[in-house]
């Protein structure tokens, strides 16, 4: 029998590894990081800064802080919005503020119950921004999010050098133990590979994209696409406002920027495969927009681009194929030189750069139960919260 088709399977993974590597955006790479602030000479302009928080009463105390004690020399205001939690987030918030002598940056705002056809944390931003005093920028961020004393001005700086209509930070998310270390990191590095960073930051990419713990809109540009409204229902709220503006924020288009910063950091705990398990269902299945047959397709290319090389390792060496196996590993190799960089930016050995087979197993996984919680009517809870209602 022939078996000549392992090396034809071996070599056309070989491609497309090294298609990714070359060709596709240079995402492996963590860049681009938020530059600096580069001029004091702007006349810098009035921002609000919007935080949904739901059940956030114990992360306020390390978080809030960071926002009310920005060194920005423009106007800024805080408006946090408790959504429909069950702890006492707001009254952190206004104890947080008063401890510091800030009570009055801060507007703390009990929410109103989630409306039939929203999201909830969409919900939440538009009340924000509704209560928010009229300015140039909102600061649309996680209640987890810890920022660095600056983080205010190089972004805003960043949106005025390049006249940007919305400008978001990856963050350094938060990862513990075995479970964490090999799925947090990944789905930064799956996120970057559909999105290219640098490609979403380019004036003549068509790609649009956001990350949803920190980003900065213009408020015209807000308005012109038709304000939170627009993305009212969307369960991936950064990715549906990055679409909108690009699309829409402009005559000829929005101007997005997408980068990474190692000093925003993300405090959220996961706990573990459950944690992460979770998070990822709610929303992996939305993100191929309920199709049946992108989920084929997604799983697929998940299985021949992590697995395959795998695969044909074992095959080729069961078989005696010298050529297989040695074009697996080259495969493998260049996987493993791709996803180096993010492994690096979260301070983990190296050798976990080859454990990213088993992260693609686990993530494919997730996405199918996602499917099936669907496909069952049983949508996962999400912090306690089911996903929007369609409008009747």
């Amino acid at each position: 029998m022939g078996w000549w088709f392992l090396e034809a399977i071996g070599a056309g993974l070989l491609a497309l590894w090294a298609y990714l590597l070359l060709f596709r955006g240079r995402f492996w790479a963590i860049s681009p990081q938020l530059p600096e602030a580069r001029s004091t000479a702007w006349d810098w302009p009035e921002v609000s800064i919007i935080v949904p928080a739901r059940n956030e009463a114990e992360l306020l105390p390390a978080t809030l802080p960071t926002l009310l004690q920005q060194d920005y020399p423009g106007s800024f205001t805080v408006v946090l919005v408790d959504d429909n939690s069950q702890d006492d987030t707001l009254r952190v918030g206004q104890r947080v503020a008063q401890r510091l002598g800030l009570a009055d940056r801060l507007t703390a705002l009990l929410g109103e119950p989630t409306p039939q056809g929203w999201a909830g944390k969409v919900w939440a931003m538009a009340q924000g921004v509704r209560t928010a005093p009229r300015c140039s920028f909102y600061l649309l961020t996680d209640a987890d999010i810890a920022h660095p004393p600056d983080s205010l001005r190089c972004l805003v700086s960043l949106a005025l050098e390049k006249d940007l209509d919305l400008a978001s930070i990856m963050v350094l998310l938060r990862r513990e133990g075995f479970w964490e270390s090999l799925l947090v990191p990944p789905f930064v590095h799956f996120f970057a590979m559909l999105y290219p960073f640098q490609w979403v930051s380019s004036p003549r990419g068509r790609i649009s994209a956001a990350a949803g713990g920190c980003m900065l809109v213009r408020r015209e540009a807000l308005e012109k696409v038709g304000g939170l409204e627009a993305i009212a229902s969307a369960i991936i709220d950064d990715l549906a406002l990055a679409r909108a503006i690009k699309k829409g924020g402009r005559d000829q288009g929005g101007r997005l920027w997408l980068g990474y910063s190692y000093r925003h950091k993300s405090l959220r705990q996961y706990g573990g495969l459950a944690g992460v398990w979770k998070m990822v269902s709610r929303s992996a299945y939305a993100q191929l927009r309920y199709n049946p047959l992108w989920l084929v397709l997604t799983v697929g290319a998940m299985g021949i681009a992590y697995w395959g090389p795998w695969s044909l390792i074992a095959m080729g060496l069961l078989i005696h194929r010298p050529l297989a196996p040695a074009l697996g590993m080259a495969a493998y190799a260049i996987m493993a030189l791709c996803y180096y960089p993010m492994v690096r930016w979260y301070r983990l050995a190296a050798w976990w750069s080859l454990a990213l087979p088993l992260a693609a197993l686990l993530y494919a996984l997730m996405t199918i139960d996602s499917a099936v919680a669907h496909w069952r009517q049983r949508p996962v809870l999400w912090r306690g919260r089911l996903p929007p209602r369609p409008n009747s």
